[in-house]
């Protein structure tokens, strides 16, 4: 993932949380800000009580890594805040539901 599209300051965090849309699922919820950018930003929070550090950037990486699988529209900022339940996912449950969940919100791309 390009360090571009990676949402840093606090400030951002504090504005698309009041003021995006929420959706809820099963391992996660998604802060969405529409916005007229040319680019898309992706931010992640994983809270202290999922585990320490390994555990936490673990998973950050492995969300990264989904993420950089796919082509998104352009003009959005977009929230990833885990849950606890998804320390009981393997690698696949967690593609396939945030993929999903990126779907609906029709945030990835149409491939041809």
């Amino acid at each position: 993932m390009k360090k571009i599209n990676i949402l840093k300051s606090n400030k951002d965090y504090n504005r698309i949380i009041t003021s995006g849309s929420i959706k809820k699922y099963k391992d996660y919820i998604l802060y969405i800000e529409k916005t007229d950018d040319r680019i898309h930003h992706f931010g992640f929070s994983v809270g202290k009580k999922l585990g320490n550090a390994v555990i936490r950037n673990k998973i950050k990486r492995q969300l990264k890594n989904i993420i950089d699988q796919k082509n998104y529209s352009k003009g959005f900022n977009c929230i990833i805040m885990v849950k606890k339940s998804i320390l009981n996912r393997t690698y696949q449950e967690i593609e396939k539901n945030l993929i999903e969940g990126l779907m609906k919100e029709s945030l990835i791309k149409e491939e041809r």
